[in-house]
């Protein structure tokens, strides 16, 4: 029996047709504080398994009213835990999935130097015209903004200067562009390698409930391998390090 050797060339293309055939697409929904990072554990996902992400991004309540109205997602990434325990009892996600994945941070922040002082007084005298927050009903980092100007004593002062992002990325949007001078955004938008540019008082935690961010695996992805595949990844030791790298603390 004769035997013979198939070209290196052969087995490579047949090797990288058979990963192609068990790779498949997850679509995820995001809460808007964690779009960034997730688009880097993206590809390093997508390049680690071969599977690809369909992501969108938005705000936490807008997502839950999609979802029981049928969105063909599969996974939620949450701005809260609140959000993925409505829908485990509403019967639309897989309740033994559900995990926190990152916990927040809330800042007041200001695309200028000297806005906004490191211990936020700045909200005591008001010296400004207009301050941005997200939607406290639908986003959970608008929820918390509410909490601290409470906590503080200065939300109906400031009640008129408020200008509401329906979630927080166009919240950051407003204070960025300076239609705000000044607004309440998760720490993860603000810091890059390690710093804030412009002004910034990180909030402390006590004046506000813990921002602790769920991920839960919708019934639409019940049983899809590249569901199942993203769920493990978030959990590992790659995204920790981008969680980790964006301000979030880790559970």
């Amino acid at each position: 029996m004769r035997s013979f050797r198939l070209p290196c060339a052969f087995l490579a293309s047949g090797l990288l047709a058979a990963f192609a055939a068990q790779a498949d697409t997850v679509s995820v929904a995001v809460a808007a504080n964690f779009a960034a990072p997730l688009q880097k554990i993206a590809a390093e996902f997508e390049r680690d398994t071969g599977h690809k992400l369909v992501v969108s991004s938005g705000a936490t309540g807008s997502f839950y009213a999609q979802i029981k109205n049928g969105a063909p997602y599969e996974v939620l990434l949450a701005a809260d835990s609140d959000t993925p325990d409505r829908l485990v009892t509403d019967g639309v996600a897989v309740a033994a999935s559900q995990f926190t994945y990152a916990v927040g941070k809330l800042v007041l922040w200001s695309a200028q130097p000297a806005v906004v002082d490191g211990a936020g007084e700045v909200l005591k005298n008001g010296s400004f015209a207009h301050i941005a927050l997200a939607n406290a009903k639908l986003a959970p980092y608008g929820a918390a903004a509410v909490q601290t100007l409470k906590a503080l004593g200065a939300y109906a002062a400031l009640q008129p200067k408020f200008v509401t992002g329906e979630n927080i990325a166009q919240t950051y949007q407003f204070v960025r562009s300076g239609n705000a001078a000044l607004g309440f955004v998760a720490l993860s938008q603000v810091l890059k390698d390690g710093r804030i540019e412009g002004s910034a008082w990180l909030v402390p935690t006590q004046l506000y409930q813990p921002i602790r961010q769920d991920a839960v695996l919708l019934e639409k992805g019940r049983g899809k391998p590249a569901a199942d595949a993203f769920m493990t990844y978030l959990r590992g030791a790659k995204a920790a390090r981008v969680i980790g790298g964006y301000g979030y603390e880790l559970r």
